[in-house]
């Protein structure tokens, strides 16, 4: 009954240390150290388990010899355990071959023990302490080695292919990340460093700014959206600079208005870099500013009761063929969202829904 209630007190105790948020935290700081603790956590517990169960046997000095014996022993059937058999069958999914491997080493351990230390070490049998007790002291303790050393391997390959994933998925989502924030499509820029060459040629004024505008939006792509976080000042640069260059290459003529209240926390709060250049780009994509006519971009920004409001209202183009060529389809609102999910979870609101009257809304509100 005492090693019974030994194994289930092991048990618990490790699969504690095995829980998931206790890990997390374990691992950020001391990942190493929990891996030596746990062994000699369980060698320690698994020495007292043995001491007092050689000590109905066996007196000092040999119960002493006793237990070194049984404990070198088990030390080398546990980390063959732990280190050959786990990650070389359990985890190749061979598990008949584990099953018997294993089998084989309680069996083997055990039938040692039973054989060498009542010769080598004079034990004491007796009515009470018979050898049919002793047999199931070793059973037990090379059970409790047995499965101890299987269920740490197994929970720890475990948890760590567990922790792979989730970094592979973290690595994935900062690709799809960094994609968006590098997504201005060159094919634009391409243009419009060949509309500035074609203006360059007859001298105009609206060359070096459209030289301007393009150096802006340059730094913004190279430099900015590499930060994690930056000002929604340095974002909103960004969209002007980009409805500059459209601007400029439809003559001014484009239906582009602002609405920037509370301008004084442009430089006060920070925010992922792309999320507000990137609606902005699809409202250019989809309103067809420049092609048809009628159509328009209205942009809002304000704190309202400590939340950050970006509002954009457009016109939806009629000829969906020219507004398909006029960029490519970028990664959109869901990038966007995937976004806001990392940075900020459950405190944000987006909605992007058409309206009446030929329109489309789409509003993002983020609470500060």
């Amino acid at each position: 009954m005492f090693l019974l209630i030994n194994i289930i007190f092991i048990l618990l105790v490790f699969r504690i240390l095995f829980n998931a948020k206790v890990l997390e935290t374990l691992m950020k700081y001391h990942w190493g150290f929990l891996l030596r603790f746990q062994h000699v956590f369980f060698f320690l517990v698994f020495l007292a388990i043995i001491f007092f169960t050689e000590n109905y046997f066996l007196d000092v000095p040999e119960l002493i010899w006793s237990v070194v014996f049984a404990f070198i022993l088990n030390i080398g059937i546990y980390y063959l355990v732990y280190f050959y058999l786990v990650p070389q069958f359990y985890l190749s999914n061979k598990y008949p071959e584990f099953i018997l491997y294993a089998l084989i080493c309680f069996l083997v351990s055990s039938l040692f023990r039973i054989l060498l230390e009542p010769a080598v070490f004079n034990m004491k049998f007796n009515e009470t302490l018979s050898n049919t007790k002793f047999l199931y002291n070793v059973y037990t303790a090379q059970g409790i080695v047995i499965l101890v050393a299987s269920f740490l391997g197994i929970t720890k390959d475990k948890f760590l292919i567990e922790q792979d994933f989730k970094n592979l998925g973290e690595e994935k989502d900062q690709l799809y990340l960094d994609l968006l924030k590098s997504k201005l499509n060159p094919h634009f820029l391409l243009n419009t460093l060949n509309n500035i060459y074609s203006k360059s040629i007859t001298p105009s004024e609206n060359t070096s700014e459209s030289i301007l505008h393009l150096s802006k939006l340059l730094q913004y792509v190279i430099y900015d959206t590499n930060k994690e976080y930056i000002t929604i000042s340095q974002e909103f640069s960004s969209i002007q600079s980009l409805k500059g260059l459209y601007q400029l290459k439809y003559n001014n003529l484009l239906d582009i208005s602002f609405d920037i209240k509370d301008e004084e926390t442009l430089d006060l709060i920070e925010i992922p870099p792309s999320i507000c250049l990137t609606l902005f780009e699809n409202a250019l994509k989809h309103s067809a500013v420049g092609i048809e006519a009628g159509s328009f971009i209205k942009l809002s920004y304000a704190i309202q009761h400590h939340e950050f409001l970006f509002d954009i209202r457009n016109s939806v183009a009629q000829n969906r063929t020219l507004v398909s060529n006029l960029n490519d389809s970028g990664l959109g609102n869901e990038a966007v969202i995937s976004i806001l999910k990392k940075y900020y979870p459950e405190r944000f609101t987006f909605i992007s829904e058409p309206m009446e009257n030929n329109m489309y809304q789409t509003i993002l509100k983020i609470k500060l």
